[in-house]
């Protein structure tokens, strides 16, 4: 009769410090959210113990402790070569509501001489539209790998690259909403990443409360950020509402709150056709709430570069007004 007790799997502990009861479960150290996002970088880790891991932790909601940690580990394993990048630029949501415009400030933004770094992790839920599915029509550069952003970005100044082709651990993890159902929060992790180091990470939380956890986050790892809530959980400034900022720049957190642009609220779309994109950006179409949305999302990256309010919406402006409309 063989009597040995089986040893623990080491990755239990971050288990149970997440899931041991009202009183007994708290958040873990940077050092153990390290730790652990390291095992599951490294394949360490059992599927049930992942699952086990990223419900517990989105049941609980992670904190910015956390997410610096996960963001050490990954930046530990990072294997991106030194490409200058002015902006990060995440994109994981999709959008349902109001069509993507934050694909033509970005767009805009390039051709004005900025080099921005576009990602995402797929059109993992129905019924929304996501950026990867209309970088073809948009003349977006898709990139597979790390050389061919490097050209993309030496030659248009704009890069897409999913992020199976940077992070194939952090897309499974992802691609695991479906079998869940529910979203863990990998999809947060992934918009503080800033694979590249870029000069200004803009990231997009749409939950209530979690702003201020990214702006820690960020804070502690010594970034340059600002978060806001975007429209539909994307990078893109909703001109019908107040927007707030959250910034941090050289490890002190700032706060400024933008007015809406808007006096009235603009009506949703019946339905979203990305050509609507197209006729827009050649000057075939006007939308008033979509050139809003362009115009304020342009502004908020020139923001994040060290303009202030007023430079960044002239600027935005006279980008707009000399894009390349045949591209």
């Amino acid at each position: 009769m063989n009597l040995i007790t089986p040893a623990e799997h080491p990755f239990a502990q971050f288990v149970r410090i997440l899931g041991k009861g009202k009183r007994g479960a708290r958040n873990m150290t940077r050092e153990e959210a390290r730790e652990a996002m390291g095992m599951l970088l490294d394949g360490e880790v059992e599927d049930t113990q992942l699952g086990a891991f990223l419900m517990l932790l989105r049941h609980k909601e992670e904190n910015a402790e956390e997410l610096a940690g996960f963001t050490d580990a990954f930046r530990q394993r990072n294997l991106a070569p030194k490409i200058a990048v002015d902006l990060d630029w995440p994109s994981y949501a999709g959008k349902k509501r109001h069509l993507p415009w934050y694909l033509l400030a970005a767009k805009a933004l390039a051709d004005s001489g900025l080099r921005i770094l576009m990602h995402g992790g797929g059109a993992h839920t129905a019924g929304r539209l996501y950026s990867e599915q209309l970088l073809e029509l948009l003349d977006i550069p898709l990139c597979q790998d790390w050389d061919q952003v490097a050209m993309a970005l030496d030659e248009r100044q704009l890069a897409f690259i999913p992020l199976g082709a940077w992070a194939p651990q952090l897309q499974r993890m992802i691609d695991l909403r479906n079998t869940l159902g529910l979203r863990s929060p990998i999809h947060s992790l992934a918009r503080i990443l800033n694979p590249l180091g870029a000069r200004c990470g803009l990231q997009s939380i749409f939950h209530p409360g979690y702003q201020a956890e990214h702006r820690q986050a960020s804070q502690l790892l010594g970034d340059h950020a600002i978060v806001i809530k975007g429209e539909g959980g994307e990078i893109e400034v909703n001109p019908d509402a107040i927007c707030h900022l959250y910034g941090t720049t050289a490890g002190q957190a700032w706060d400024e709150e933008w007015p809406a642009l808007s006096a009235l609220r603009h009506l949703k779309p019946e339905s979203l056709d990305a050509h609507h994109l197209v006729e827009v950006w050649r000057g075939e179409a006007e939308d008033a709430y979509g050139q809003l949305a362009v115009s304020a999302t342009m502004a908020l990256a020139l923001r994040g570069l060290g303009m202030d309010r007023d430079q960044a919406f002239a600027e935005a402006q006279r980008i707009w007004a000399n894009r390349k409309i045949s591209n």
